[in-house]
């Protein structure tokens, strides 16, 4: 009888721990997506959420449980989640609220990292006053090196090191190309200055563009084009594989290419150019005033209002921009016209498109923030291509055009192209590397206005 009390006894006890053990894995679990979510939109019901969750009662978990599902469920991420489905054990109802999305796990993890960083390192402002190049002595290069560690750039840094080594160069390349900077190897304000980003700002811009990257995906056609702004990047998505991705130009920040959805619905080769009014005061008349053959020399043609040809000498179209300026101008298809050979027309109010471009070396910059509003793509050839073959409706003109250049032609679609103009300066790549871009338009205002302390404080129990 004693015997069998004493089994009883430790039986009971061994249930409850491990009811306690899957409680507090449940809370954890719970208080990881909570921080996430505090991270990517901040507000007071998380805030009070999280308090509760301190007591680790069965009710808190049910309660958290279910409103953080809810969270995840009004940004279009999968859960398991059930508000019908009675959960006996807290951790496999805790479990089912994470979102069912491939990166998830990766993005997660790395928001812990980065919390644990913000929490754990110091995270002096680095202001070296210099440029920084291979063989340089200065004494900052160990902070930098130690940070080019944390943040994952430099696994064999050398913190007691004043000398800028080849292991820093190839770690200082590493963190550039992933901010989206020129890969020189060189430590200047650039490099600086992101090298100066917090890791709760990190943080912040990573759990934020992840939750309105998935919630924009997830009503996406199965074929589009995407253009992310930030990144200068345009992908070519058919039946959910990659077809094609390319460089692209966007608007300069005073001419901001618009954030807006599409559908492309033709392809036109050899492309006039009808300059806007806008382009036409601020870009090209400048010009003519100092050269009145700027004009023909660049193969514009010159319209009244009415719609009639006007012809004057170079000399009268100088004198001419220099007051009122009661014409348009038309650059002729060819080899000198702006928009290239191709140009991909979608209705929008804005009277942007996608184009070819004469002036190719500017892909070769890391900041390509560079047009009037339109978007150029470097690949144009290779999007125009498949555009042929999958959507063009009258095939044989398109071969018999090829040798065309002078002669504009447009090409109506079987079926419309869907087009996503998108603003995302965040995201964990194919190789689970951390990306960051330059935040152009100054869109995410939130992010920059928070110093440390402010979002530590939306992520704490107080």
């Amino acid at each position: 009888m004693v015997r069998w009390m004493i089994l009883s006894l430790v039986l009971l006890v061994s249930f409850t721990s491990t009811g306690d053990e899957r409680l507090a894995a449940a809370n954890k679990l719970l208080l990881n997506q909570l921080d996430f979510i505090l991270l990517a939109s901040p507000n007071d019901e998380m805030r009070q959420l999280k308090i509760e969750l301190a007591s680790s009662s069965p009710e808190s978990i049910q309660q958290a449980s279910a409103t953080i599902a809810g969270f995840w469920q009004n940004n279009a991420i999968e859960t398991r989640f059930d508000s019908q489905v009675h959960f006996q054990d807290p951790y496999t109802q805790a479990l089912a609220t994470e979102p069912q999305v491939d990166n998830y796990l990766q993005v997660s993890n790395r928001l812990k990292y980065l919390l644990w960083l913000e929490e754990n390192q110091a995270w002096p402002a680095i202001a070296p006053g210099v440029w920084l190049h291979l063989g340089d002595q200065h004494i900052d290069i160990p902070m930098i090196s130690k940070r080019l560690n944390l943040l994952g750039d430099h696994p064999q840094a050398d913190t007691d090191s004043r000398t800028f080594t080849e292991s820093l160069h190839q770690a200082v390349l590493r963190f550039q190309r992933r901010h989206g900077l020129k890969q020189d190897g060189i430590i200047g304000p650039a490099t600086v200055r992101w090298l100066n980003w917090s890791p709760f700002r990190r943080a912040q811009a990573l759990a934020s563009n992840f939750v309105e990257q998935h919630r924009y995906l997830a009503s996406v056609e199965p074929t589009y084009l995407l253009i992310n702004i930030p990144e200068y990047q345009m992908v070519l998505v058919d039946h959910g594989n990659i077809a094609l991705s390319s460089r692209v130009i966007v608007g300069k920040p005073y001419r901001q290419t618009p954030l807006i959805k599409g559908q492309v619905s033709n392809l036109v080769l050899n492309p006039s150019w009808r300059v806007p009014r806008r382009l036409l005061k601020y870009d090209l008349l400048p010009k003519v005033r100092e050269d009145g053959s700027y004009i023909t020399a660049r193969d514009f043609e010159v319209f009244d209002y009415s719609g009639e040809k006007v012809t004057k000498s170079d000399e009268e179209w100088r004198d001419i921009a220099k007051g009122p300026f009661h014409y348009r101008l038309v650059q002729k298809p060819g080899e000198s016209n702006t928009l290239g050979r191709y140009k991909f027309f979608f209705a929008n109010q804005y009277n942007i498109y996608l184009h070819d471009t004469t002036d190719k070396h500017l892909f070769a910059k890391d900041i390509r923030a560079l047009s009037s509003g339109c978007i150029r793509v470097e690949k144009v050839e290779q999007l125009a291509n498949w555009m042929a073959s999958h959507l063009v409706r009258d095939k044989q003109t398109w071969v018999d055009m090829q040798i065309e250049r002078t002669k504009t032609q447009w090409f109506a679609f079987d079926e419309k192209l869907p087009l996503h103009l998108v603003y995302w300066t965040s995201w964990l790549d194919r190789q689970n590397t951390p990306q960051y871009r330059d935040d152009i338009y100054n869109k995410n205002q939130r992010t920059n206005q928070l110093n440390s302390n402010t979002i530590r404080a939306q992520t704490q129990v107080p």
